[in-house]
């Protein structure tokens, strides 16, 4: 994959260290230039990534604009092996928050960090999905792209060295530093059917401050239309019969393709900016501070309703409707700091604050309870999340005789996190009397709620909150020229039901012969239940496939697993999870220009937090009735129900060719295989086996194991060659399964090939222009899927790592100054 080198940035604990003479920058490839400084997984210093017993990825500025995507997640999904990203995965918010994946764990089971700092959560719970259900993980898409200088991706335990979800490993996005000049780029794009129409603006400037500081400014605009692949509704009456029992004459030139639009992804406009700032105010201080802060509006089709839906009531609705999600966000997030020097031992003190807060509103729709003057606009829900860390690191190298100085690292760190849900207009969750008057269901009480969703009712709203303490030290030395040994160890102690935890973490690399080594960690880690899980509820709809492969959709009730509700099914209260994780690895440089990586790992997770599966019937409905709660509702909650082992294998290769007057190519090669195994599920509580229920049911089990590839291989290009640049990729993913709730229902999807190119030339030295493409060959998953007959859903399924609309091709301008 295309990598840069780099160099720390302010913030982070140790001044900055610079690359090698003739190092890779986004504009030229030199061929000296194989190693690349990274400062992640090491406190209080600095290495090449190719002398780190852990294996990470560098992922320069210049590999992000190539890949022509405009969002964090999908760039990451184009450029590194171990990430993935399905492309529809469910209803809720997860439409909005996608789920990830790295090494085959989820999205907030790795950890995040900006400058070294910790990156806070989002506020949307991934509820609905299927792949990584009921995360809270950190929105990378609110991250401008346009201020992010290199990502350096650490895949390895570390949560000795950072703290909680750090499971999976941690992602470190430094922002830009430069302290003059600046760019603008600006995209337009969209899929090949003439749908997804993109638009993107990136814009970035340095200014020097007093004393060699500086301020990098940045601000980002995107927008993304929304796209659907829904084939044209297959049934045979849209609307009810007449009184007369005759056909409704509206049937022959009924718009059949109108009720799909859901199958896709929706509308979204996020603008988003940040500066990056460092001022020396004497020989041994230095000020810096950094923000990122974004807007995101985003609107998609959630449900759709026939126009003999009994809640498409025809004085509102005569020809059905779609429902519409409207999620308008705030989300910013501040670090203020220091770093000096005190007698020879390097400190910094920080204090970083992030808010993401998510106002949920309801368009298009109607709470058909109420009758025909029900509102068709709702507020849903507010949903925010405040974090404040404050860290102290302090460093010193220390001669004690050996052949390398000793790296010793110690730090403080104080966390408060709260979570809030705040209720929603009541028209959005009441319960009206209305009887329909007349007409086909005459007589009848439409469905209680609002079509497709619910607001939250104040009994469902609530705030939580706790602090976290945290110590840690850390060492690295060479006990001999050619062995390196790291060692950390953490305490923590959170208020709440988490209490105290404790983590640890051997790392050792030996250089076998000049070039090569040999690499492996050992640690213990852990995951604190994030508070979203905690007190989260909300009332909403689903929908599955039944046993017979009809699609029906299902009022649903996710319970907080405190509340007497989900006790009475069998709930207890979360706990954190535990892991441990062992990696070991061989490094080679064979030959000049060529790097070489092979690393294999197993991570155990012991209680892990998954959602049960859909809990539903007249049972269930009445213990859900007892609690007040409307008629008909099916169940589910979060629990800590099973135990599993990761297992996979990482390979990376790059080789950078001189090509003489022809120019110079970076040939790169990278392949991740990972798998996942339930090695125990916890007992079915008596509660549900007693109604014939599993706490984690057959599809849960598979989405958890089969739902994401194994396998995943990219093969990359890069050639400059005078004012001409060509970046190619070929990306494999491999098959998935997506299982239904009965064997009959699984469907496998087969492996794919995806090619993108990109092919640039530079105008001027400040202005270039480039036309490219994703998807270049217009690849589909394959048309499998169980085709929902009302909305035409699911042809291509829902989990796929590419996507389900095709080709995409786009062009770029870019202008520097």
């Amino acid at each position: 994959m295309p990598t840069v080198a780099v160099t720390a940035h302010a913030g982070e604990l140790a001044a900055p260290a610079t690359a090698t003479t003739g190092a890779l920058t986004s504009d030229s490839v030199e061929l000296d230039a194989v190693q690349e400084t990274v400062v992640t997984g090491l406190r209080g210093g600095s290495r090449a990534a190719i002398d780190s017993p852990s294996p990470i990825d560098v992922v320069g500025s210049a590999a992000l604009a190539e890949t022509g995507k405009v969002g964090l997640k999908e760039l990451l999904n184009q450029l590194v092996p171990s990430f993935n990203l399905p492309g529809v995965n469910g209803g809720g918010t997860s439409w909005t928050v996608r789920s990830t994946t790295m090494r085959g764990l989820n999205g907030d089971q790795a950890l995040v960090l900006v400058n070294g700092k910790r990156r806070h959560n989002t506020a949307l719970i991934n509820n609905l999905a299927r792949i990584a259900n009921g995360g809270v993980p950190v929105d990378l898409d609110l991250i401008p792209v346009g201020a992010i200088d290199h990502i350096e991706v650490l895949r390895d335990g570390a949560a000795a060295q950072y703290g909680s979800d750090a499971i999976a490993g941690v992602i470190n996005v430094i922002l830009k530093n430069a302290p003059e000049g600046g760019s603008v780029e600006s995209s337009l794009g969209q899929n090949y059917g003439g749908d997804g129409f993109t638009k993107h603006v990136a814009a970035n400037y340095g200014l020097e401050l007093p004393r060699q500081g500086f301020l990098n400014l940045s601000a980002d605009y995107k927008d993304n239309q929304s796209a659907s692949r829904a084939a044209p509704t297959s049934v045979a009456n849209l609307y009810n019969p007449l009184a007369n029992g005759a056909r409704d004459p509206r049937e022959a030139t009924a718009d059949r393709t109108f009720y799909g639009s859901s199958y896709g992804p929706g509308q979204e406009t996020i603008y988003s900016g940040s500066y990056n700032a460092e001022l020396p105010i004497g020989d041994d201080v230095t000020l810096y501070s950094f923000s990122t802060v974004s807007k995101r509006r985003s609107r998609k089709n959630t449900g759709s309703f026939l126009p003999n839906n009994i809640n498409s009531l025809p004085e509102v609705y005569p020809n059905g409707f779609n429902a519409l999600r409207r999620i308008w966000e705030t989300d910013f997030q501040t670090t203020v700091g220091g770093r000096g020097e005190i007698a020879s031992w390097s400190w910094d003190l920080s204090t970083t604050y992030g808010r993401d807060d998510a106002k949920l509103d309801g368009e298009n729709t109607l709470n058909a309870t109420l009758g025909p003057t029900s509102p068709t606009y709702f507020h849903l829900a507010d949903q925010i999340f405040d974090q404040v860390t404050t860290d102290l690191d302090v460093s010193r190298a220390l001669d004690l005789g050996l052949p390398a100085p000793v790296t010793v690292a110690w730090g403080l760190e104080h966390r408060y996190e709260r979570y809030e849900i705040d209720p929603g207009d009541p028209a959005s969750y009441i319960i009206g009397s209305y009887v329909i008057p007349s007409g086909y269901y005459a007589g009848q009480h439409p469905q209680p709620g609002l079509a497709s969703y619910t607001g939250t009712s104040p009994a469902d709203s609530g705030a939580i909150a706790r602090n976290n303490a945290a110590a840690y030290i850390d060492l690295a030395t060479n006990l001999t020229p050619a062995w390196s040994v790291d060692a950390a160890g953490r305490v923590e102690h959170y208020t709440g039901a988490v209490g105290d935890t404790a983590s640890g973490k051997l790392a050792t690399r030996y250089e076998l012969a000049p070039g090569y080594a040999l690499r492996g960690t050992v640690s213990n880690g852990f995951r604190a239940p994030s508070l979203a899980q905690t007190i989260y509820a909300s009332s909403t709809f689903t929908g599955t496939v039944d046993a017979a492969g009809n699609y029906i959709t299902l009022p649903i009730k996710v319970l907080p697993a405190t509340s007497g509700e989900a006790k009475a099914l069998g709930a207890t209260p979360l706990t954190p999870e535990t892991s441990t994780n062992y990696s070991v690895g061989v490094t080679a440089e064979p030959a000049h220009g060529l790097q070489l990586t092979l690393d294999a790992y197993r991570i155990d997770i012991k209680d892990r937090i998954v959602e049960t599966g859909l809990l539903t019937g007249n049972a269930v409905s009445t213990i859900l009735q007892r609690a007040g709660f409307a008629p008909g509702l099916s169940a589910q909650y979060y629990t800590n129900a099973v135990d599993t082992r990761t297992e996979g294998v990482d390979a990376v290769a790059n080789y950078l060719v001189d090509l003489g007057d022809a120019g110079d190519v970076r040939l790169g090669a990278a392949y991740s295989w990972t798998r996942t195994y339930i090695t125990h599920i916890k007992p079915t509580p008596i509660q549900l086996s007693s109604l014939g229920y599993a706490l984690f049911d057959r599809q849960r089990q598979a989405d958890l194991t089969d739902g994401t590839p194994r396998g995943k291989a990219i093969l990359s290009a890069n050639w400059h060659w005078d004012r001409l640049h060509i970046d190619t990729r070929v990306t494999r993913y491999g098959s998935y399964t997506e299982a239904g709730t009965v064997a009959a229902n699984d469907r496998t999807f087969g492996a794919k090939w995806i090619t993108d190119l990109d092919v640039g030339v530079d105008l001027t030295d400040r202005i270039s222009v480039s036309l490219g493409a994703n998807n270049l060959f217009d690849v589909y998953p394959d048309a499998i899927g169980i085709v929902d007959a009302k909305t035409g859903l699911n042809k291509y399924g829902l989990f796929s790592p590419f996507g389900i609309t095709g080709g995409y091709y786009y062009s770029r301008v870019s202008v520097k100054f």
